[in-house]
């Protein structure tokens, strides 16, 4: 899946969302992923949701089409596009003034009659509590079946209006028993319907748990890694045998790269270069192609929030998900080994297929400000499959790769070789 986030609260109301389903497909993306579209709460976080069958006003256009009518339409016009749609399935919780939270109390997390907010810890180890949201017991509550049957029923009315996959929020936090029961009752009716868990923060025993569950992919960290230490393989061997994962240079949740980065356009090429051939799914936000610096913010953001771009990366971009796209080894969740190299500003990954024995080295400049002198012996040395290589850098592709091999990495340049013949985009 090559996912293109479209935030909502940026892109502004169902009709005016087919723009914006243009240029991804334009630029290669195949999945949609849509932040929740539903009725919120007071405190109007987009994961605050009041009703889960109601819809957001703020995303209802003008005219007299019914809400449910102008969803329907931008999905089918994704379709069109031959764009499959993704919204958040956010059941660990919900808006603190839900009517669910009178209907039925014994679905929650109660303490002293009234119900339980949900928390994180951060990095600092400071408590982060959301006091909008009321924390479902997926655990201990004493109507789980009906609970369990609720959300089925959401996750089919939401599929009914166009959309094919789901995003789990915190899925990690919710029994892997649920998760087991609800996906497989869901593909009894729609068997091509894709899962997706957030497991970002939680243990490695979380993870692989969670992975287990019956979902098609997970979010990997790969954003934060500096390109040296151990622990993003240790992560991505983890799970790797038992689904995909999705890269992101950037989300909803973290700062603009752009803005990160103090405005350094090779270190977007970098990054997104990087996320999108690590693992086997990818995901970008809206306005990273144009290098918008405003963070995007589950309450205030708003369409006049759209910057006028500074930089334009579809070209870039569309050239690597073409690479991604015609991959066997980078569409897939293969082993990943690092292979050392005497200048320790510059990364090799070997990557191999997860069936066959195509493999791909991907030599990267981890120094995004200044150049790296490359020298290997003898290219061959570094895989272990049949040769020739084939290059598909989208920076200057060589026809004919030289042994000794030598190149001036340019900042946050990558070489891309790989030996699934020549299928350079």
């Amino acid at each position: 899946m090559i996912i293109y986030n479209l935030f909502p609260l940026l892109a502004g109301p169902f009709p005016d969302w087919t723009p914006h389903f243009k240029r991804a497909a334009a630029m290669g993306f195949d999945w949609i992923f849509v932040n929740p579209v539903q009725a919120l709460g007071d405190s109007g976080s987009l994961y605050s949701i009041s009703d889960y069958f109601g819809i957001n006003q703020a995303f209802v256009g003008p005219g007299s089409s019914s809400s449910q009518k102008q969803l329907r339409a931008a999905c089918t016009a994704a379709e069109k596009l031959g764009l499959s749609m993704m919204t958040d399935l956010v059941i660990n919780h919900c808006a603190i003034d839900s009517p669910l939270v009178q209907e039925h109390p014994e679905w929650f997390v109660m303490k002293r009659g009234k119900p339980t907010n949900p928390f994180c810890v951060e990095p600092d180890g400071s408590k982060v509590i959301w006091e909008d949201l009321a924390q479902f017991d997926h655990r201990k509550s004493t109507d789980k079946d009906g609970m369990l049957a609720y959300f089925v029923s959401v996750v089919e009315h939401l599929a009914d209006l166009g959309f094919r996959g789901f995003r789990c929020d915190a899925a990690y936090q919710l029994p892997a028993e649920f998760w087991q029961s609800l996906i497989s009752r869901c593909r009894a009716k729609h068997p091509d319907i894709v899962f997706v868990a957030e497991t970002l923060g939680c243990s490695p025993k979380q993870t692989k748990s969670t992975a287990a569950a019956g979902f098609d992919a997970i979010y990997n960290s790969a954003k934060w890694w500096d390109f040296t230490s151990p622990w993003l393989l240790t992560q991505y061997a983890l799970t790797r045998s038992l689904l995909g994962s999705i890269s992101f240079p950037e989300s909803h949740d973290t700062e603009r790269l752009f803005s990160e980065t103090g405005g350094n356009l090779d270190a977007m090429r970098q990054r997104y270069l990087f996320a999108a051939l690590f693992s086997s799914h990818l995901m970008m936000p809206m306005g990273f192609e144009y290098g918008f610096r405003k963070r995007l913010h589950v309450v205030n953001t708003r369409p006049k929030d759209w910057e006028e771009p500074t930089i334009d990366l579809t070209d870039f971009i569309t050239q690597v998900n073409g690479i991604k796209q015609g991959s066997s080894v980078f569409g897939s969740e293969g082993p990943i080994e690092q292979i050392p190299h005497p200048n320790e500003a510059i990364l090799i990954l070997r990557k191999k297929a997860a069936k066959g024995c195509d493999q791909a080295l991907l030599i990267l400049n981890k120094d995004p400000h200044g150049h790296q002198y490359l020298h290997i012996d003898d290219l061959y040395a570094l895989i272990d499959a049949p040769p020739p290589l084939h290059d598909l850098s989208p920076d200057w592709p060589m026809d004919y790769l030289p042994t000794p091999f030598e190149f001036d990495l340019g900042p946050g340049v990558a070489r891309v070789l790989t030996t699934e013949g020549n299928k350079r985009p």
